[in-house]
């Protein structure tokens, strides 16, 4: 393993895992506090995630992309083949290991700062039609945010536009938006606000699947050369904001929860 892939690893490791932590945190805390009213508790669950997400954009970006979500990798991985942006196929099976085992550590990690089981698998049942097309919905419209972003040069407010979007979609679909494998599965390790139980896993995920296809489709059709944009979203690094100083195309990668 090359030291560039490590420390890309390290980064996708590391902020899927506080991304998790803040997810579930914040549905612990979110109960504790308004343990009454359950549109108060998601509205808290919501903008922390939103808030966080945007910082974890911006602390990781110039390292890894900040992608935290194999359904972005595999969209850059996909996405970037044309042109050679994007990650390899080597590149993107590990990151999914990376970003999974985060977000598993970081469920954990919320479930011991609140005292409890370091692992509780959750209870709560989430197979449903509904709930898979909602994240269907959830996933594609992430993709086709992050690389429209890339596509036509705003990608300077995707750490904010990402998070917002997220923040939103907590509550305009019906999974409240998970839109991410690697979450869904670290997710189902607490028995707490935003927990998912193993056997609900499965079903999330291919319905995430189906919304990377649907989301790629659509960037495909209404940006023919999205595939020259993929690795320019989110977060700068710093030799390649040097390099468009000085009047060369700089590389980035693609970026997001």
């Amino acid at each position: 393993m090359n030291p560039t892939l490590w420390r890309r690893l390290v980064a996708e490791f590391a902020g899927t895992a506080l991304l998790v932590t803040a997810v579930v945190g914040s549905g612990i805390m979110a109960t504790t506090l308004s343990p009454n009213d359950t549109g108060l508790q998601l509205l808290e669950n919501s903008i922390a995630t939103a808030f966080a997400l945007g910082a974890l954009i911006l602390t990781f970006g110039p390292v890894s992309g900040a992608h935290f979500n194999p359904v972005v990798s595999a969209a850059d991985w996909f996405l970037g083949r044309r042109t050679r942006t994007g990650l390899t196929a080597s590149d993107l099976g590990a990151y999914v290991v990376a970003q999974t085992a985060g977000a598993i550590v970081g469920s954990i990690l919320a479930n011991l700062m609140f005292g409890l089981s370091a692992v509780d698998f959750s209870s709560k049942d989430r197979s449903a039609g509904h709930l898979w097309l909602g994240e269907v919905v959830a996933t594609s419209g992430l993709i086709l945010l992050i690389f429209a972003l890339a596509r036509s040069g705003r990608s300077i407010v995707a750490p904010a536009a990402v998070g917002a979007y997220i923040g939103g979609a907590y509550w305009f679909t019906s999974s409240t938006s998970f839109a991410n494998p690697a979450v869904t599965v670290g997710r189902a390790f607490t028995d707490s606000f935003a927990g998912i139980a193993p056997a609900s896993v499965p079903g999330f995920v291919v319905a995430q699947i189906a919304g990377l296809l649907v989301g790629a489709g659509l960037l495909l059709a209404l940006y023919p050369d999205v595939g020259r944009a993929a690795d320019e979203v989110v977060v700068a690094r710093p030799k390649d904001q040097t390099a468009r100083t000085n009047g060369r195309n700089g590389k980035r990668n693609v970026r997001t929860s």
